[in-house]
């Protein structure tokens, strides 16, 4: 049977399979250019894409024409009817003709002009892109004109309103300025007016971006309304201030609970004004109105970094309300990146985010140490009221008052509400937190902790200067590749629990109900290389008083590479291998001057180290090993490998280093006096210091800083263990 089947021979392996030679191949089609009109209408649907686009454009036309007065009036969403009216310069009749050809602008000569650009708009595209879509009517009038002149246009030409009729610009009655009617948006374009689903979503959209440029245009007033309505969704006077304007748009419960911010830096050449929500404050969603140059923008990085900024003062789920205006050199500022001009990109984003948010902190910081908080009265005089404000406390300053008052005190009476069960307990007061965050570092007469009164810090006036060197570009490019999203949002939002066991340098966070054991040598290594990259060639330094010479350092490590070698110990030069290692460093001591702090003297003295990090001083036991491995685990041959092999060096010397586990406590009784006595191991007194000065570091220095500014890579998963995901995990852990 098997032989009656025919069975082609399989075909040799690697080759491949034979068109049909009898079947004709299709004619190549040729290439052709598309005709005007599709052009300008692929155009105009790529830079208005719904009426909110083309209202933002016309916004941003009668702003840049120094109108005061803007009224907005909407029918069907803005795609029956979008009219905007303003009190600016206006129009002259002569350059009506060509007011809606592509590229015809006031504000650009040449390409070089868009580095210097300080107007909205800029391209010429907004008013033909519209004609091109909708039917567009101009009036406009100049203070020099007797009259104002009214124009129809229709794919970037004049036409006549009527047949037979000139379709010059004819001369009516009219106030100075401009008003712009668009109807019948995308009435040539049906698959895109189906697209929208209703009216009020639109309409809703067109509030939003009226209320964006209403808070931030002072001194212009705005309204916006249906048509035929008599009330206005958006009403707000010239004279209005920016809280004021924040309140009539965005309600009372905002503008009562806003902080100023400012911040600038001529560094990276920005300014930054903006009003922020305070801790008091939270809502399901964030609301941020950001403007870059006074162009409403979006960045979802600058606004992904504000809300991890405001994890640690908000609760679980809480959002806050941002507006944040940034005047940033316009020669680093790319804004012709996108075509409704929505995003732009500037250069030193990371940085000018990380100062942004620094001075969000802080701000947030000085208004959240004094809260008030309502309490029920326990008396039983009905002349006092039920809810009495408590006193505004400082965090941190005891409460003053005997305990025995404290004591005394009735308890309150049980509320008839039912007891929930213990696990869906979880805690989201934005004040929960740990009770020794309450205990901060003993401060001294001078501001310094205790713990570094050794350490005396000198603040120069060097002006720090901005990385131009490629490889290091590179290197900080290949950190946010490496970025791990999810380990990213727990660091920086985590609470720290405590340090489980200082050997194994393992410490315990709390993110959201998960706790995870974290390896915080990995954590530490992985955050000073990211310091040794943001802050390359402007590090602070580490001076030695008097210096070290680098020979008898080096000897040390020598000496310790010998003991640990063993048996191989005799197959190796140890002296020519200080000898190479001193020349070597000797050698590049202008390198290591110029980009990392580092001062050898040609004498072969060691005067400075890198500061990374201010109030934490990385043991110096481990800096004879740290000079030795710079010889022969630093490559000195290639830029970018020269970088990143000495900065993960360095950051390994700045790795709090492990300790041995604390004695143990042993208790026995004796029997002749019947009272326990207890005999606490004895300790090395300079660890037990190292220990205290490593947790208190860990804990209110590196953990915080790696909280607000660490980019978690997915290296660090091998150092992160997840041990519980609980619903009836508090938010803190404590116990009282």
């Amino acid at each position: 049977m098997a032989e009656a089947i025919d069975i082609d021979p399989p075909s040799p392996r690697g080759t491949k399979r034979k068109g049909d030679d009898s079947l004709p191949l299709p004619a190549p089609r040729r290439i052709k250019a598309l005709a005007q009109d599709v052009v300008n209408k692929i155009a105009a649907g790529e830079i208005i894409v719904a009426p909110v686009h083309a209202l933002k454009e016309l916004i941003e036309n009668a702003v840049d024409a120094g109108s005061t007065a803007l009224e907005v009036l909407v029918k069907d969403g803005g795609l029956k009817l979008l009219q905007i009216t303003d009190n600016g310069h206006g129009i002259d009749k002569e350059d009506m003709p060509i007011l809606c050809e592509r590229f015809t602008t006031s504000k650009l000569k040449a390409f070089e002009d868009l580095t210097s650009i300080g107007t909205y708009g800029f391209r010429g595209e907004a008013l033909a892109s519209i004609s091109h879509i909708a039917h567009l009517s101009v009036t406009t009038r100049t203070k020099e004109s007797s009259c104002a002149w009214r124009a129809q246009y229709a794919d970037g030409k004049l036409v006549s309103s009527k047949p037979g009729q000139s379709a010059e610009p004819k001369p009516i009655a009219g106030r100075p300025g401009t008003q712009i009617t668009v109807e019948d948006l995308f009435y040539n374009v049906q698959s895109r007016r189906r697209a929208f689903r209703s009216s009020s979503e639109e309409y809703a959209k067109i509030l939003d971006m009226v209320g964006r440029y209403a808070v931030h245009c002072s001194k212009v007033a705005f309204s916006c309304k249906k048509h035929g309505d008599n009330n206005s969704g958006i009403s707000v006077p010239a004279t209005a201030t920016i809280v004021d304007r924040i309140r009539q748009i965005h309600g009372n419960t905002v503008a009562n609970e806003l902080v100023t911010i400012n911040a600038q830096n001529d560094r990276w050449g920005f300014e930054c004004q903006g009003c922020i929500s305070n801790a008091n404050y939270s809502a399901k969603r964030t609301t941020f109105l950001l403007f870059i140059n006074h162009r409403s923008v979006e960045s979802a990085v600058i606004k992904k970094a504000i809300e991890q900024t405001y994890a640690m003062f908000l609760p679980k789920g809480g959002h806050p309300f941002i507006y944040l205006s940034l005047d940033i050199d316009p020669a680093r500022v790319d804004v012709n990146v996108h075509p409704t001009k929505r995003e732009v990109h500037f250069l030193n984003e990371d940085e000018i985010i990380a100062h942004v948010c620094d001075e969000i902190r802080d701000s947030l910081g000085k208004v959240d140490t004094s809260r008030s908080f309502m309490t029920q009265s326990l008396l039983s005089n009905p002349k006092v009221p039920f809810a009495t404000p408590m006193k505004p406390t400082v965090s941190g300053t005891p409460m003053t008052g005997d305990a025995s008052d404290r004591s005394n005190s009735k308890p309150a009476p049980k509320s008839g509400t039912k007891r929930p069960y213990e696990n869906n307990l979880v805690r989201t007061d934005a004040s929960a937190r740990k009770i020794t965050s309450m205990l901060q570092p003993h401060l001294s007469a001078d501001g310094t902790t205790n713990d570094d009164e050794e350490m005396e810090y000198e603040y120069t006036e060097k002006e720090p200067s901005p990385c131009k060197l490629t490889s290091v570009k590179e290197l900080r490019a290949e950190v946010r590749d490496a970025m791990h999203n999810e380990l990213t949002d727990v660091i920086s939002t985590h609470t720290f629990v405590g340090i489980v066991d200082e050997q194994k340098r393992i410490a315990a966070i709390q993110g959201g109900v998960k706790l995870f054991l974290v390896d915080y040598g990995m954590l530490c290594n992985e955050y000073f290389y990211q310091v040794g990259l943001t802050d390359f060639g402007n590090y602070g330094y580490l001076r030695f008083d008097p210096p070290l010479p680098l020979n008898d350092l080096l000897e040390i490590a020598m000496e310790q590479e010998r003991s640990n070698a063993g048996d191989a110990a005799d197959e190796v030069d140890w002296e020519e291998v200080v000898d190479t290692v001193q020349k070597q460093l000797i050698g590049r001591r202008g390198l290591l001057q110029e980009y990392f702090s580092m001062d050898i003297t040609q004498q072969g003295e060691l005067c400075s180290l890198p500061l990374l990090m201010k109030g934490y001083t990385p043991s110096l036991a481990k800096l004879p090993q740290f000079l030795l491995r710079l010889g022969p685990h630093v490559n000195w041959e290639t830029e970018k490998e020269c970088f990143q092999t000495f900065l993960r060096e360095l950051a390994s010397f700045h790795v709090p280093e492990s300790l041995p586990l604390p004695p143990s406590i042993s208790i026995s009784t004796e029997q002749d006096s019947g009272k326990g006595k207890q005999k606490i191991g004895e300790e090395d007194p300079d660890i037990a210091l190292r220990r205290k000065k490593i947790r208190r570091a860990i804990e209110y220095i590196i953990f915080p800083a790696c909280k607000s500014r660490l980019v978690a890579t997915r290296g660090l998963l091998k150092g992160v263990m997840e041990v519980a995901n609980l619903k009836g995990l508090y938010r803190v852990f404590e116990r009282c």
